[in-house]
């Protein structure tokens, strides 16, 4: 019986002639793809999302908070879809003991390239828009804007503060080589090494610095502002909770770059006219403000040296307002 030349080319048996049709492999993964990322974004909304840095003391803080857990729940289904196809190929694509043979050559998928190019492209898009988006609405999220914000705060007025009312608060944070000082133009431009704030009020910081490059990070109120000397770096905020908070400078800065920082506390605003007011009428009393240049938005570096040397031994004010160092410093420079 003659045989047909043919049926010695049909190259080795498919799978289905193994006596079973392929899986539907993107339908399983499918299928276990989509409880897994519905839990993960369950959990990331409801249990981790109240517990993401930096809290929410301030509109700029619950900002950033929101901001993560977002991107968060972006990111899950990716990353579970990754790993997912990771161990799936691991498990099922594996290459069984004894087997030496390759795989079958691959030459692209239409579809799946089309779907690929689709899918990550609507994710890139995504996050482009929601992060030019966030950090345009609440006023530049936090971060210093130089001295001619492009985004401010909407519906304040730059009135003097007063209790009750929606005006702006300025602050301008002194950075020097090691401590912070803070300057309060509507109370005389009175200076402090305490940062208190109203709740609920606005509050337009400039940040500057007297030496060297320095960086006010206020955790806790979602403010970084690199601090430069004759710079103006102008960030915003308002505290919608009453409590404590810490300002340490995140750019090295030097020897003691690592014990830069104090403390301040968001209070009432009765709370806090009261205690602007009393440092503005001690610093008057004893010749502080006039011993204090003019409150400007930047301070030349070279008036200032024998400034901080008076301020410390009129006020006690511990280095302020450049250059000086008391004899308690282990290092002198």
């Amino acid at each position: 019986m003659a045989q047909n030349p043919a049926a010695n080319d049909r190259g080795p048996a498919s799978p289905a002639a193994g006596g079973g049709a392929e899986p539907r492999h993107w339908l399983r993964l499918l299928l276990i793809w989509v409880p897994l990322s519905a839990a993960a974004i369950l959990v990331i909304w409801f249990v981790w999302y109240p517990h993401l840095p930096p809290g929410d003391m301030t509109d700029a803080a619950s900002g950033q908070q929101f901001d993560i857990a977002v991107l968060a729940v972006t990111a899950a289904p990716v990353v579970i879809g990754v790993l997912l196809y990771f161990v799936y190929a691991l498990v099922v694509w594996r290459a069984r003991p004894g087997d030496d043979g390759d795989g079958a050559p691959i030459y692209g998928h239409t579809k799946v390239q089309a779907w690929w190019i689709i899918i990550t492209s609507v994710v890139v898009l995504w996050a482009f828009a929601f992060g030019t988006y966030e950090l345009i609405v609440p006023a530049g999220a936090g971060g210093g804007e130089g001295p001619s914000p492009i985004w401010k705060l909407a519906g304040v007025q730059t009135a003097a503060w007063s209790p009750g009312t929606n005006d702006m608060l300025q602050v301008q944070a002194i950075a020097q080589q090691w401590t912070w000082t803070y300057r309060f133009p509507q109370f005389g431009g009175m200076e402090t090494t305490t940062l208190d704030l109203p709740v609920g009020m606005p509050v337009e910081f400039h940040v500057t610095s007297l030496d060297v490059i320095h960086s006010f990070w206020a955790y806790k109120l979602g403010v970084k502002a690199d601090a430069n000397p004759l710079v103006d770096n102008v960030a915003y905020v308002k505290a919608k909770q009453l409590g404590g908070f810490e300002v340490r400078c995140n750019e090295l800065c030097g020897i003691w770059h690592g014990a830069m920082y104090n403390s301040g506390q968001v209070v009432t605003p009765a709370a806090f006219q009261s205690w602007a007011a009393g440092i503005e009428t001690k610093e008057r009393s004893i010749g502080v403000l006039a011993a204090l240049p003019p409150y400007t938005l930047i301070y030349d570096p070279t008036v200032v040296p024998q400034l901080g040397r008076n301020l410390v031994k009129v006020a006690g004010i511990t280095g302020a307002n450049g250059y000086y160092y008391p004899p308690s410093d282990p290092v002198q420079p």
